[in-house]
C-alpha cells in the first residue's frame, strides 16, 4: 500500500542528513513504478528542498495536491534540511544510489554546475521536448539551465537580490529620497546609525550572508567588466586596488553599520532584527517579502531598492530542481515537475518562493505588495552579477568565507585580503 500522497520528513542537521543517506535506497524509494494509475503513473518520487517558510510550505502541500488530482498513484515525499545540511546531504550522496529522484539546487556553475560534473543531474533534453519546456520558459530562467550544455533540470525561480528597507526607520531617520549611488548608501547608514537604529543586519555564523554584501562591493569598486573577470574569469584579486578598496569598505561597515555581534549570530537570527523593527534595512532576495510578512511586518512599512553599485546590474541568481541520474522513477519526477511549472501550478505556487515567474505566460504583477517594483527592478536593470559562492568551486568558497570573516574580525588587513585569496585561487584551479 502507498503512503499517503503528501509524505514530510524533517531533519536538521548533518548527522540527521547523514542518517538519512544510509537509510535510502536509490531514488529514496523501495517500491518499483508501474504503469498503474492515472496518466500511466504510480510510484513514490523523493524530493530533497531546504527548509520551508510557512507559505512555502502550505504552497508545497497544494502543489502536490494538485498533481496527485491528475496522479493519484503517484507519492510525493518532501524530505527538508537547512540550507547548509541541504548542501552537505547532496554532495554526499553524489556518486552513490543514496539521493532522492528530485533536488531543488541553485543554478551557478559552482554550486548546480558542481553536482553536474560529478553526474549527479539527469540530463532532461529528452523530457523538454515531450513537455514542450523549452517554449515554456523565459529566456532568463533557461540561460541556468543551458549554462552546462543540455538541459539539466527545469528553472524554479529567477531571484533577484536588493536592499529591503523599513519605511518607518527611514523616515525617523529623516531620509526623504533612496540612495541611488554607493556613497548615498553610506550617507543613509550613517542617518540611520545617528538616529539610533541599526542600519542593516547580517548574520555571519552562515557565511554567505554576509558574502553578499562583499559581492556588492566587489560589483561597485570594480565595475561591471572587472567584476566579472575577477569572479568568472582569470582576473588577479591582488593586483587590483579595487578589490582592497571593496575589503575596506566591508570592514567599515563590519564597524558601524551591521548590527552588533553579527558574527556569532545566524541568518534567520539577523533576520529578525529587521521583522521587529530593530535594524532599518536587509539584503536579501525576492524570497524574502514572504519571510517578512510571515516574520509580522506590515506590508505597507517594507519597500525595496537596487544596492547601488552604479553599474545598472542587479544581484542574483537562479534556483532549479534537478532530477537525479540514478532516479528510479524519472517519468513520475518529469511530471511532478511539468504540473509545478505548469501555469496552474505556478499559480498554486504564488509568490511563496519569488516575486517573478519563471513561466513565460504567467503574470505576477499583482502577486505581492513588492511585485510591481521587483519587475521594475528586473525591467531596469542592465544584466545581472551572481553570488560569488555560486561562481566559485566549493573549495575556492570556503576560502574567500575565510578571508572575508578574517577582515571583519581584524585578522587580515583589507590591503592584504586580495593577494592571500588570489595566492590560494592560483593554488586550486
Amino acid at each position: 500500500m502507498l503512503r499517503s500522497k503528501r509524505t514530510w520528513a524533517f531533519t536538521g542537521v548533518a548527522a540527521a542528513a547523514a542518517m538519512t543517506l544510509a537509510a535510502c535506497s536509490s531514488g529514496g524509494s523501495d517500491e518499483t513504478p508501474s504503469d498503474g494509475g492515472e496518466g500511466g503513473l504510480s510510484g513514490e518520487v523523493s524530493v530533497w528542498v531546504p527548509t520551508q517558510e510557512e507559505s512555502q510550505a502550505t504552497a508545497w502541500e497544494a502543489l502536490v495536491d494538485g498533481f496527485n488530482t491528475t496522479y493519484p498513484d503517484v507519492t510525493i515525499v518532501t524530505e527538508t534540511r537547512q540550507v547548509d545540511p541541504h548542501k552537505d546531504a547532496l554532495r554526499q550522496a553524489a556518486g552513490t544510489s543514496a539521493g532522492p529522484d528530485i533536488y531543488w539546487y541553485w543554478e551557478g556553475s559552482g554550486l548546480g554546475g558542481e553536482l553536474v560534473d560529478v553526474g549527479m543531474s539527469k540530463d532532461l533534453t529528452a523530457y523538454y521536448e515531450q513537455y514542450g519546456w523549452e517554449d515554456r520558459f523565459t529566456g532568463a530562467a533557461l540561460g541556468g539551465i543551458t549554462q552546462y550544455g543540455g538541459f539539466h533540470g527545469v528553472p524554479w525561480t529567477q531571484q533577484g537580490e536588493a536592499i529591503f528597507y523599513n519605511k518607518a526607520l527611514f523616515a525617523q531617520a529623516g531620509i526623504t529620497e533612496l540612495p541611488t549611488t554607493y556613497d548615498g548608501l553610506v550617507e543613509a547608514a550613517e542617518q540611520l546609525k545617528a538616529a539610533g537604529i541599526t542600519p542593516i543586519e547580517f548574520g555571519g555564523t552562515v557565511n554567505w550572508h554576509v558574502m553578499r554584501l562583499l559581492d556588492a562591493l566587489v560589483e561597485t569598486k570594480c565595475g561591471a567588466d572587472k567584476a566579472d573577470e575577477l569572479t568568472k574569469g582569470d582576473g588577479d584579486w591582488g593586483a587590483e586596488a579595487c578589490v582592497t578598496e571593496a575589503f575596506t569598505e566591508l570592514k567599515t561597515w563590519g564597524d558601524e553599520y551591521i548590527n552588533d555581534g553579527f558574527m556569532a549570530m545566524s541568518n534567520d537570527d539577523s533576520s529578525l532584527l529587521f521583522y521587529s523593527g530593530d535594524a532599518a534595512m536587509a539584503f536579501e532576495g525576492t524570497w524574502f517579502e514572504s519571510n517578512a510578512y510571515d516574520g509580522g511586518m506590515d506590508p505597507e512599512n517594507v519597500g525595496i531598492f537596487m544596492f547601488p553599485t552604479e553599474t545598472g546590474r542587479l544581484y542574483g541568481f537562479g534556483e532549479g530542481f534537478y532530477i537525479t541520474e540514478t532516479s528510479d522513477n524519472p517519468d513520475a519526477a518529469a511530471a511532478f515537475l511539468d504540473y509545478i511549472t505548469s501555469t496552474e501550478g505556478q499559480d498554486t505556487a504564488g509568490n511563496a518562493w519569488a516575486a517573478l515567474s519563471v513561466n513565460a505566460d504567467v503574470d505576477r504583477t499583482d502577486a505581492s505588495p513588492l511585485a510591481p517594483s521587483w519587475i521594475s527592478l528586473f525591467n531596469d536593470a542592465t544584466g545581472v552579477y551572481m553570488n560569488n559562492d555560486q561562481n566559485f568551486s566549493t573549495q575556492v568558497t570556503t576560502e574567500y568565507w575565510r578571508i572575508h570573516n578574517a577582515v571583519l574580525v581584524g585578522d587580515i588587513d583589507p590591503a592584504d585580503a586580495g593577494a592571500e585569496f588570489q595566492k590560494f585561487r592560483a593554488a586550486n584551479q
